[in-house]
């Protein structure tokens, strides 16, 4: 069985719509070209059977093979260079983009275009093309048919893809194109792959060098249109270029990962799929956002949020939505696919949109308050009422059990985490009553903050353990309790906290320097740093 890549061996490619993946191997191994959360065309990261396009020098990987590889400054226009016995060669890749504020109405609205260029840059080397698109995630295999412009219409239920490649033609295998070709010092083949729906136009042809020049200029636009002259300026540009490259550009709102099913551990079922958009992860993108002085793309994710929402009643706010909005993402197994390095199962959607988890409406408004000013001295209806509602619900619904922040799939607990989070919620609520109109009641809050610190501290401390635990109750630690002195909810310098973080580094603390969510987490999987909490 073909051996499949190491995760860290992936390059990551974007439109601003979906993204791609390509491995140092020069093979485009994921790609979902109509959005971040479609149906897979190229799906090898997942199973070797479920597609890819690979284009690199034939006997890559021998004696003397060697491979370098950067993105251009500023974007996600990736170069990758082999070097062979037989000279070097650079390949260029690219999804065809429109970045920053018009990305919305350009970007996402034009064709899917996967763009590989070639480059010879010494000596001459013979490469190999091999397209195998795979779509609906593998199971379907698609027909092929040779174009009179030397491209290859590839066609199966709902997509089509054009590959085409300037001065080559291609021939259709029974369920592939391969093609070997040589490039010599200076000698350019540029290729596209062009993606298209079934029963509409076939995709244009485009000149995928210009294309590229495009894309590239696209991508500096928006690093100039986002000034940052604080410490580490290249980390942080290159960080918000990562967010702009997640966001899906016409609603705002930025997806957890690229892909599905990548697991905790080789071999291990901890595998789901997070395509989607968590009201959690939302304050941590609002500050780096903000820190990367990047306030469109804030404006933008709080119209999201609140829209996605929409009016707040006594149902669990939902914790992540697809990435227009839908709520409903029911999960399903594909059972066709054998999972990264065997890792099973293979997720589609993610059941976690069910669940409650009380943590979440202190994320959204901490977000807030963190942005209070440049918000304004009076929210707009939407905010506003997103705000009072999430308020309101915490208000009766804290002290219920819910699932916790690391969204637990067997019983309900009451998470100390989560009480912490319904405390800042009602706390921050009170601070900003004066943005919220008549309907703010800021000393009823008040007393709701206070009667949950008194729970928490009286239900959440262990005199036996000698430190906090993860849920009222419990004698098991977990290290989401450093969330009570970043949330100024107790100072660092509380000998229970001094005790608390003693333990949770002791009984949780790695090699590594990282920690262990709790005290029977299996070593190697899912680790965290404490600044999780930092937008807090």
């Amino acid at each position: 069985m073909e051996q499949q890549a190491a995760i860290s061996d992936y390059g990551f490619l974007s439109d601003s719509r979906s993204g791609a993946l390509v491995g140092r191997d020069g093979s485009v191994d994921w790609w979902c070209p109509q959005r971040f959360d479609g149906a897979a065309v190229f799906g090898r990261l997942l199973d070797p059977r479920a597609g890819h396009f690979r284009v690199a020098p034939v006997g890559a990987g021998g004696p003397g093979y060697r491979v370098e590889r950067a993105y251009r400054p500023d974007t996600l226009v990736l170069r990758t260079v082999h070097h062979t016995p037989h000279g070097s060669v650079a390949v260029t890749d690219a999804l065809a983009a429109e970045i920053g504020a018009r990305a919305h109405q350009l970007g996402v609205n034009s064709p899917a275009v996967l763009i590989r260029v070639v480059e010879g840059l010494s000596g001459r080397v013979r490469m190999a093309l091999d397209f195998a698109p795979r779509p609906e995630y593998g199971l379907l295999t698609p027909y092929l048919h040779e174009q009179p412009d030397g491209g290859v219409l590839a066609g199966a239920g709902p997509v089509v893809l054009m590959l085409r490649a300037n001065g080559l033609r291609l021939r259709a295998g029974r369920d592939r194109v391969t093609h070997e070709f040589e490039v010599s010092v200076g000698q350019v083949v540029a290729m596209d792959v062009a993606f298209g729906e079934a029963y509409g136009d076939p995709p244009a042809r485009l000149d995928p060098l210009a294309t590229l020049a495009e894309t590239t200029r696209a991508w500096e636009g928006y690093r100039e249109t986002h000034g940052y002259s604080g410490r580490y300026p290249e980390l942080v540009r290159h960080s918000a270029t990562v967010l702009a490259g997640l966001t899906y550009a016409r609603s705002g709102a930025v997806v957890a990962a690229l892909t599905t099913s990548l697991p905790e551990q080789i071999g291990g079922d901890r595998n789901y799929d997070y395509r989607y958009s968590w009201l959690r992860d939302f304050s941590l993108t609002m500050r780096a956002l903000w820190v990367a002085a990047c306030p469109d793309e804030a404006s933008r994710l709080f119209a999201w949020a609140a829209r996605s929402i929409g009016r707040i009643g006594d149902e669990p706010v939902p914790v992540l939505f697809g990435v227009e909005g839908e709520r409903d993402l029911t999960e399903h197994h594909c059972v066709h696919l054998r999972g990264h390095r065997d890792s099973r199962p293979v997720r589609i959607g993610n059941d976690a949109w069910r669940q409650r988890q009380l943590d979440v409406p202190g994320e959204v408004i901490s977000a807030v308050w963190r942005l209070r000013d440049y918000l304004g001295a009076t929210f707009d209806d939407e905010l506003r009422d997103m705000v009072l509602g999430l308020t309101e619900q915490v208000a009766t619904t804290w002290h219920m059990p819910d699932r916790g922040i690391w969204e637990t799939r067997d019983e309900e607990r009451h998470y100390l985490s989560s009480k912490v989070a319904c405390w800042l919620t009602m706390d921050r609520a009170v601070g900003l009553a004066n943005r919220l109109g008549d309907r703010a009641d800021p000393r009823r809050w008040a007393g709701v903050r206070d009667e949950i610190r008194d729970a928490v501290l009286r239900e959440g401390w262990n005199d036996r353990i000698g430190a906090f635990t993860g849920a009222f109750g419990s004698a098991e630690l977990d290290a989401s309790v450093l969330a009570l002195p970043v949330a100024h909810f107790l100072p660092a310098t509380d000998p229970r906290m001094r005790s608390t973080i003693a333990m949770v580094e002791r009984e949780l603390g790695t090699d590594e320097g990282l920690l262990r969510r709790w005290t029977t987490d299996r070593p190697g999987s899912c680790c965290v740093r404490s600044g999780w909490w930092s937008a807090w």
